[in-house]
């Protein structure tokens, strides 16, 4: 449902900064969940909703739809992308390989003040209320998250563009939907500590290795997600 992230707009901005505010918020909800995987996005209700002209709200669908949040289906339109089972590991399978050479790299690659800002950054995933609750594990983009922090520090801006740029807001959504699952933010957070300690060292192959099996430890949880939800289904019908 779409009225869950109805907010006015200013409508005193010019056309372009209308398309970005509408482009942030419905980015933000598909991440959050708050439209769901595979719901349909029909333009003239967001243009409603949002109290914006369809030529702006056309460019920022067009954003996310190449930040894979949106795909278009022929005769169909477009949807909120949710990937199956084999897809969302596929999409796994790769973080582990790139984000592991990354880590390998930002160890060799990045300064001491950059690592010190590291270390400041999950000191604030430390303390955050929905974290010490043990709700979930702090999601906040860009220079607060950790991931995003050590591909930057890879020095390498291939990789900087496949993973902070084309697959960085679809992973965000899978991660951010997958983090509250019981024991994994202190679990996470944990690995995180001791990749940083080894980049701090400048130990590029434990770096790397303790990134692989971090992201293969949320690759696992999932795993164990589906099979969850298919037994359930299958005592479900079982039961009718």
């Amino acid at each position: 449902m779409l009225d869950t992230v109805e907010v006015p707009l200013n409508h005193g901005e010019d056309s372009e900064t209308r398309s970005e505010q509408v482009f942030r918020r419905i980015q933000a909800a598909i991440i959050k969940g708050e439209i769901a995987p595979g719901s349909k996005i029909s333009e003239p209700e967001l243009a409603r909703t949002y109290g914006i002209s369809r030529g702006p709200l056309r460019e920022a669908i067009h954003r996310l739809e190449g930040q894979r949040l949106l795909v278009r289906i022929p005769h169909v339109g477009a949807r909120v992308v949710s990937l199956n089972h084999s897809e969302l590991i596929e999409l796994y399978e790769i973080r582990e390989s790139l984000e592991g050479m990354a880590c390998r790299l930002a160890a060799e690659r990045m300064s001491q003040a950059e690592i010190d800002e590291l270390r400041h950054v999950l000191d604030t995933h430390e303390r955050d209320e929905a974290f010490q609750a043990g709700n979930g594990y702090y999601q906040q983009e860009g220079d607060f998250d950790f991931h995003y922090r050590i591909i930057q520090g890879s020095g390498n801006r291939t990789l900087t563009q496949m993973l902070c740029s084309d697959l960085y807001q679809l992973v965000r959504m899978y991660r951010i939907q997958f983090s509250a699952t019981p024991n994994r933010p202190r679990q996470a957070f944990a690995e995180h500590h001791r990749i940083l300690d080894a980049i701090a060292d400048r130990d590029g192959e434990l770096a790397e290795l303790l990134m692989r099996r971090h992201i293969g430890a949320s690759k696992r949880n999932i795993e164990r997600h589906y099979l969850d939800a298919e037994s359930k289904t299958a005592k479900t019908r079982g039961e009718s």
